[in-house]
C-alpha cells in the first residue's frame, strides 16, 4: 500500500485511539471508560497507521518489566491493537509491528508480551504462546475443608488507597518465585489493579485487599459470590490461610477466580475435590523475542548444556540464523555456523522462553525439529521453573 503512513499518535488524540478499539473491538464506550484507558495510552508510545486522511490502524507499547526466570526484562507491553475492516490485509498491521519491534530493540527492550483476542494472526508476527491460566469456582455455601494447614498469623484489611505501599514488596517477592507477571508501579496499582469500579460488572463492589504477612487477596463482592481478582502467597499454608478467609465471608456462597495459575493449589488443597471446580481454561499472555540472544541471556537456567538453535524469524532479520546457547550460571549466546540441534521458529521460542511450554512436546507435533537425539530433553531440563508462569495483569 504505497500511500499509508506509520507515525506517532500525539496526546491530543488519546480519546480518537480509545474510540478506534471500541470500534474494531464491538465495545460501547461509555464516558467513565475514557479515563480508565486515558492513563494507560498516556504511558504508552503510540503508534498510528493513517491512509490518506482516514485512520486506518493503530497500535500501543507499554514499556514494562516482565518477570522471567530469575529477574526481570524490560518489555513491550502491546495493547489498543485494531485495524479497520475496510483496510483489512493491506499491510496496515504488519507496519505498525514492524515499527514496534524496532521501537522495542531502540529502546533495549528484548521482548514484547500482549493479550491476543485472535492467536493465529500474532503466531505470524513472531508471538507464541508463552503462558495459560484456568477458571475455578468454589462452593461456599458450606464450610471449606483443606488437607493444608492454614498458616495461623492474623490477617488484616487494608484500604485500597494504603494497598500499593503495602502490596507492593509482596508482588515483588511473588515475581522471584513465578515468571509472567508484571513489576508494578504505584499508578499500575491505583488505576489497574485497584480501581474503584469493576467496568465488567456494575453490581460488584470496590476492591477489598486482605493482607497476610506473606501474602494477600484482592477482591471484589456481589449478589453473594466474592470474585478474586488477585492472590499471592509465599507458600500453600499462607495460600490455605487466604482461601479460607476468603470463603468465610458472610452473605456469600461461593467465589469466583475468572484467572489463576493452571498450577493453583486450592484444587489440591480442598478435602472435598467437588468443591472446587476447574470451570474453564485459556491462553494468557503471548510473548515474542524482540532480540534472541539478549533474552536468552537475560533468564537464568535449571540445568547447564550447550545447545545450537536455528532460529526461523522473517520478521526481524537480526534473529534469523543459528545461535550456540550455553545455558547455566553463566548464560551465553553468540552466533554460530555449527550444524543446529534443534529448528525451532521465533514464535515457538517465544512459547518455551518462560518454561510454560515443552520443548519435546513441539518435537511430537512437528512444529519443532530435533537433529540431535536427546536435545529436546536436555533444553527443557534447563527451561524448567518450579511454578508454571502465570500472568494476572490485564494490558
Amino acid at each position: 500500500m504505497t500511500d499509508l503512513e506509520i507515525r506517532d499518535v500525539p496526546e491530543d488524540d488519546l480519546d480518537q485511539m480509545i474510540d478506534f478499539s471500541g470500534l474494531v473491538f464491538h465495545q460501547r464506550i461509555r464516558e467513565r471508560d475514557y479515563e480508565r484507558w486515558r492513563w494507560m495510552m498516556r504511558r504508552a508510545e503510540r503508534i498510528g497507521a493513517r491512509v490518506g486522511d482516514v485512520r486506518a490502524g493503530q497500535l500501543a507499547a507499554l514499556p514494562m518489566r516482565l518477570a522471567v526466570p530469575g529477574g526481570t526484562v524490560d518489555c513491550s507491553a502491546v495493547t489498543a491493537v485494531g485495524v479497520l475492516p475496510t483496510h483489512r490485509r493491506r499491510g496496515v498491521l504488519s507496519a505498525m509491528i514492524e515499527r514496534m519491534h524496532a521501537d522495542a530493540a531502540a529502546a533495549g527492550r528484548p521482548v514484547a508480551a500482549l493479550w491476543a483476542s485472535e492467536g493465529a494472526i500474532y503466531g505470524r508476527y513472531g508471538f507464541g504462546l508463552a503462558d495459560r491460566a484456568v477458571e475455578l469456582e468454589v462452593d461456599t455455601s458450606r464450610p471449606l475443608a483443606l488437607r493444608t494447614e492454614p498458616d495461623p498469623r492474623p490477617l488484616r484489611l487494608v484500604a485500597p488507597a494504603d494497598a500499593p505501599a503495602v502490596l507492593g514488596p509482596l508482588h515483588e517477592a511473588a515475581l522471584s518465585l513465578r515468571p509472567g507477571g508484571l513489576v508494578r508501579d504505584a499508578e499500575w496499582w491505583t488505576r489497574n489493579i485497584l480501581p474503584d469500579e469493576e467496568l465488567s460488572d456494575d453490581q460488584l463492589t470496590a476492591p477489598r485487599v486482605v493482607v497476610h504477612p506473606e501474602g494477600y487477596a484482592i477482591y471484589r463482592t456481589g449478589r453473594g459470590t466474592v470474585r478474586l481478582e488477585d492472590l499471592v502467597a509465599t507458600d500453600a499454608r499462607v495460600e490455605a490461610a487466604l482461601w479460607q478467609y476468603l470463603a468465610g465471608i458472610d452473605l456469600t456462597s461461593r467465589i469466583k477466580a475468572p484467572s489463576r495459575p493452571v498450577d493453583d493449589l486450592l484444587p489440591h488443597m480442598a478435602a472435598d475435590p467437588d468443591q472446587v471446580k476447574v470451570t474453564g481454561a485459556y491462553g494468557a499472555m503471548w510473548l515474542r523475542l524482540i532480540d534472541v540472544p539478549a533474552a536468552l541471556r537475560a533468564r537464568s537456567w535449571a540445568s547447564a548444556g550447550t545447545f545450537v538453535l536455528d532460529v526461523a524469524d522473517t520478521r526481524i532479520p537480526a534473529n534469523h540464523g543459528r545461535w550456540r546457547l550455553a545455558t547455566g550460571t553463566a548464560p551465553a549466546c553468540e552466533p554460530t555456523a555449527d550444524a543446529p540441534d534443534l529448528s525451532l521458529s521465533a514464535a515457538d521460542l517465544g512459547a518455551v522462553y518462560l518454561g510454560g511450554t515443552r520443548v519435546s512436546t513441539l518435537v511430537r507435533i512437528g512444529a519443532v525439529t530435533e537433529h540431535t537425539p536427546g536435545a529436546a530433553a536436555r533444553l527443557d531440563a534447563a527451561l524448567a521453573v518450579p511454578l508454571a508462569p502465570y500472568t494476572n495483569d490485564d494490558f
